[in-house]
């Protein structure tokens, strides 16, 4: 019984995770049948991860169900840009 329950809790916070991340982050090929819709921009992250993450959000709140990174910089302020995909 213990194991079905921790099973089950499982399967349910890895579906919270998904539903959480719409935007998922891209390579060129993979965008398939999608088609360009835009560009979004970020600013202020203190690591790549964070930088994608910042970008990832921006793509969900237009709507995205993709995005390709096309540029990012920076030194103690990381700042980039992607091609957002729907």
């Amino acid at each position: 019984m213990k194991k079905c329950l921790a099973l089950l809790a499982a399967f349910s916070l890895a579906g919270v995770t998904f539903a959480a991340t719409a935007a998922q982050p891209l390579s060129a090929p993979d965008t398939g049948q999608l088609r360009a819709s835009g560009t979004v921009s970020a600013r202020g992250a203190t690591n790549l991860s964070d930088l994608e993450d910042k970008l990832a959000e921006k793509a969900q709140e237009q709507g995205a169900k993709g995005f390709v990174v096309n540029s990012a910089g920076g030194k103690n302020q990381m700042y980039g840009t992607a091609t957002i995909y729907k």
